[in-house]
């Protein structure tokens, strides 16, 4: 664990359990441990927890992280686990502070137009919940049926419909947070606007847990959208379905809450893995999915035609129409499914989530096409097209050895990472950086980076929250 940190002794655990209760401390017990060594970024990036501990209340919370301060125990926030950039992992050991006991939605205030949630809250959980009082939650990752609202906060998740409502971070009225000191901070609250220095509440989302804990979050909601329809427009290539997609925005009445790409392998593969065939795999190399919505239904024809239209002006091979639940879900259940498809082929498979300015989209798939080219290895890529965030997923080629791959898995994955950094984008647009990209991170924002340290050093001295996510243990230490 290295002189900076202490392992959890049995007299911590003590200490825990007169917290907590001793049902809601896990110790010296490999089989309930286990899940909670790793996250979606995969078991071969796993590492053991000491001990694992579910507060259900603040004070829970500020309590136990006051003491793994005062003994220097690293402490790792962990959500559903459903991250991608392994900021649920461990790294140091020493304690992980679950928040599935904190699953409350507290209040749907329907006047102001705000939930409130506790983290453990399931996303797709608040989205009903917000629908029955005629709202609608607009903060939409794709992993919206199993990710916390808490963990979507940590890492500023972005998804499919960024383009219409923004990222997570726009949502975000108000967080109590816990800091490593164990003081409770309570930033905004259910107003929609503050300019009273510092906007702390900004620099909390997507800080990846680094700075302190969140235990209660304002939502912004707004009022639920009318009818929506979704075209599946195929392309006879990747540069004619992305240089569609500025026409297809502009011929659409407001901006389309959604639109997203997937390339032919991806979408041979999700279709494999769904089973359901809702194009043919013929002479397209790249399909659209561009949801369009309308106030009422009898005004979503005239809504979506002209984004229809202006696709194939653009040279689209077919547009097809999904303007019922029925239909719709078949569409977005191939793209939600895109990941696990992949999986289902290379279970070691990793992908990025890098982002450019929408305009060098082109240029940014026209670099992935001769990595794959030069790597020998299928690159399947899907992504949110619109807002230029592209999710390339290398394949392990038959040739290589999971040891081998992984080298060269890594070197592939940076260089387009830096290559999105060239084209003015980042390395990770709605994932967040983990341990999988802080060298990534320190390589392309080197003086922002100093920046976030000195924030780090002042509210968490010691480092024990989620240690090596962020910054490398070197850089910690410097």
């Amino acid at each position: 664990m290295g002189e900076r940190y202490s392992a959890v002794t049995k007299q911590d655990v003590w200490a825990f359990r007169e917290i907590l209760g001793e049902s809601h401390v896990v110790f010296d017990d490999f089989d309930r441990l286990a899940p909670y060594r790793s996250d979606e970024s995969g078991e071969h990036h796993a590492r053991d927890p000491e001990a694992v501990v579910k507060p259900q209340t603040t004070d829970d919370i500020s309590r136990v992280v006051a003491y793994c301060n005062k003994r220097r125990i690293p402490v790792t926030a962990r959500g559903a686990g459903s991250g991608l950039s392994g900021g649920a992992v461990p790294l140091f050991g020493g304690v992980v502070l679950s928040f599935e006991r904190m699953s409350k939605i507290l209040e749907i205030d329907a006047e102001n137009m705000v939930a409130v949630a506790e983290p453990g809250v399931v996303t797709n959980d608040l989205c009903r919940r917000v629908a029955e009082e005629g709202l609608f939650y607009a903060g939409y990752p794709m992993s919206v049926e199993s990710s916390f609202i808490g963990g979507n906060v940590a890492c500023n998740a972005g998804g499919a419909k960024v383009i219409k409502y923004g990222s997570t971070a726009a949502h975000v009225l108000g967080l109590d947070v816990v800091l490593a000191s164990g003081e409770i901070l309570h930033l905004g609250g259910k107003r929609r606007k503050d300019s009273s220095g510092y906007s702390l509440l900004r620099m909390m989302v997507g800080s990846e847990g680094t700075l302190g804990l969140f235990t209660k979050i304002y939502l912004r909601l707004i009022p639920q959208p009318g009818p929506s329809a979704d075209l599946l427009v195929s392309f006879r290539s990747i540069e004619d379905a992305i240089s569609a997609v500025p026409g297809a925005i502009l011929a659409s009445v407001g901006m389309p809450a959604a639109v997203e790409f997937i390339d032919k392998p991806t979408m041979r593969y999700a279709m494999d893995y769904v089973g359901s065939s809702v194009v043919p795999i013929g002479e397209a190399e790249a399909y659209l999915i561009i949801q369009i919505e309308a106030s009422t239904r009898n005004t979503l024809l005239d809504a979506y035609r002209p984004v229809g239209e202006a696709c194939m002006d653009r040279g689209a091979l077919e547009v097809l129409v999904a303007d019922n639940r029925w239909a719709s879900e078949k569409i977005w259940a191939i793209r939600r499914n895109c990941l696990e498809a992949l999986r289902a082929i290379d279970p070691t498979m990793e992908g990025g989530d890098f982002v450019v300015p929408s305009t060098e989209m082109s240029a940014m798939m026209a670099f992935i096409r001769e990595l794959s080219l030069n790597y020998r290895a299928e690159i399947p890529c899907s992504g949110h097209v619109a807002d230029g965030n592209i999710h390339p997923h290398p394949l392990k080629p038959e040739d290589r050895s999971i040891e081998e791959w992984a080298i060269q898995r890594q070197e592939l994955l940076g260089e387009i990472a830096l290559k999105a950094v060239e084209l003015g984008g980042a390395v990770s647009g709605e994932h967040g950086i983990g341990f999988l990209k802080n060298d990534l991170l320190a390589q392309s924002k080197r003086d922002e980076l100093r920046v976030m340290k000195a924030i780090k050093d002042a509210l968490d001295p010691n480092g024990i929250l989620n240690p090596g996510k962020l910054f490398s243990y070197e850089d910690m230490a410097d």
